[in-house]
């Protein structure tokens, strides 16, 4: 008698421990949300590859699609290790005196993550995960800004290092307990972590490294617009992961940035197509979908914050100001940024950052967001949000310079002028993407 009550005890606690996965674990370690976080992750690293990949290829010319691909795959490889060895720990880590500016390296190669070792109320090992997605993601954005006419050993070197000595400090200040954290600033997903400091990167690249030959003087247009939108679904749906993720819970903040990332990449994707429609009669799909990444750029660092109205108005204006800033600087400036990273990651993360500290507000009506801290008023709060702006434009653009100018002048950073024409599938790989 005694063994069968056991025998249903066990069985009862069992299938509450399925109901209820938190039950499961003394009321520290939450199923529920340790799934969504390992859900989150994978759509995140989903886009990366193959989403950005296959987005930047298509952009391409055709001899130069491989060099993309591989560009960012490596770039996933190399910065995963990184983060292992020490990225994690001192974007993460507490510093002790230096804590406001970096972390320590008490977890050097994840010395004191284990199995049952905890962040919050999940895995510390799903947390190093989720957050290496985005070390992943950050450094191959910037591959669009150079695309077509840079080593590959340059690529390899210069993103290692500049993950080092850009992204993971940046993320200490944002996310590890840094000063700009202590300060007050808003950024949910990224907008200054991840698409400020690419977008700087890669508008300071594009200038140190220089126009690709025949630049405004023959056409350059994308070999393949097919896979260019099969990429812009997959940064869509992966996206959910990045800024519904960053609830770091399966909770209703989650859903909120769920939603308010759709309804912004939505709109943007209209707003762009207006601008192109007015301008030049005729609606293009490389315009849409690269109005849709603009659109879930800028929601980024104001996703945790805003509600659907906020996150409509936020939309329509990445919509519009970064469709003229992709003029700006091509048309205007004549800077090669290949494939625009400064004017839809870069201006898209500045507007939102901003415009997240005003939508976040509760006293505008149908465009409120959760409402400020107390004691905090929208413009004290913008005014934090332009400080963490300006601090991450200025040390991106100051530390990504050296680290490009120390490359160029022991390794090289271009490739020559022969290889730029034949293309980097050939001459940097010995591999063609179409043998047709």
């Amino acid at each position: 008698m005694l063994k069968r009550l056991n025998q249903k005890y066990r069985l009862t606690w069992s299938l509450l421990t399925l109901i209820i996965p938190s039950l499961g674990y003394a009321d520290s370690l939450n199923g529920a949300n340790t799934a969504w976080i390992i859900t989150a992750t994978a759509l995140v690293l989903f886009m990366t590859i193959p989403g950005l990949s296959l987005f930047y290829s298509g952009l391409v010319r055709v001899k130069n699609v491989l060099s993309v691909l591989m560009q960012c795959f490596a770039i996933t490889c190399v910065s995963s290790v990184i983060w292992l060895i020490c990225g994690y720990s001192l974007a993460f880590g507490d510093g002790g005196s230096l804590n406001s500016f970096i972390g320590n390296l008490n977890n050097v190669m994840l010395a004191n993550v284990f199995e049952d070792t905890l962040s919050g109320d999940i895995p510390e090992s799903v947390f190093v995960m989720f957050q290496m997605t985005f070390a992943v993601i950050t450094p191959a954005l910037i591959v669009g800004a150079f695309a077509e006419r840079i080593k590959f050993s340059a690529v390899l070197i210069f993103s290692s290092v500049w993950l080092i000595l850009v992204y993971v400090p940046i993320t200490h200040w944002v996310w590890g307990g840094g000063w700009l954290m202590q300060l007050g600033l808003l950024d949910f997903a990224g907008g200054t972590v991840v698409h400020i400091t690419a977008g700087t990167a890669a508008l300071v690249a594009a200038l140190v490294i220089g126009n690709r030959r025949g630049f405004q003087q023959q056409p350059m247009t994308p070999h393949n617009l097919t896979l260019t939108v099969i990429g812009a679904g997959m940064l869509w749906v992966g996206w959910f992961g990045f800024n519904a993720g960053s609830a770091l819970a399966a909770n209703g903040d989650a859903g909120m940035a769920m939603l308010v990332t759709h309804i912004s990449a939505a709109t943007a994707s209209l707003a762009w197509m207006m601008m192109e429609w007015l301008k030049h009669g005729k609606p293009s799909v490389l315009g849409i979908v690269t109005g849709m990444v603009a659109g879930l750029g800028t929601i980024t660092p104001a996703s945790g914050f805003v509600g659907p109205g906020g996150a409509l108005a936020i939309g329509f204006s990445a919509g519009i100001v970064c469709y003229y800033a992709t003029q700006l600087i091509k048309q205007t400036l004549k800077i090669d940024d290949s494939l625009d990273v400064f004017p839809v990651h870069g201006v898209g993360g500045i507007l939102g950052t901003i415009l997240g500290g005003f939508f976040i507000s509760s006293e505008l009506g149908v465009f409120s967001g959760q409402g400020l801290s107390e004691g905090v008023t929208i413009m004290s709060q913008l005014s934090i949000q332009m400080i963490g702006v300006v601090s991450t434009f200025c040390y991106t653009a100051v530390v990504t310079y050296i680290i490009l100018k120390i490359i160029d002048a022991t390794l090289g950073l271009r490739t020559s002028k022969d290889d730029e024409d034949y293309g980097l599938d050939v001459t940097q790989h010995n591999e063609r993407g179409y043998d047709l």
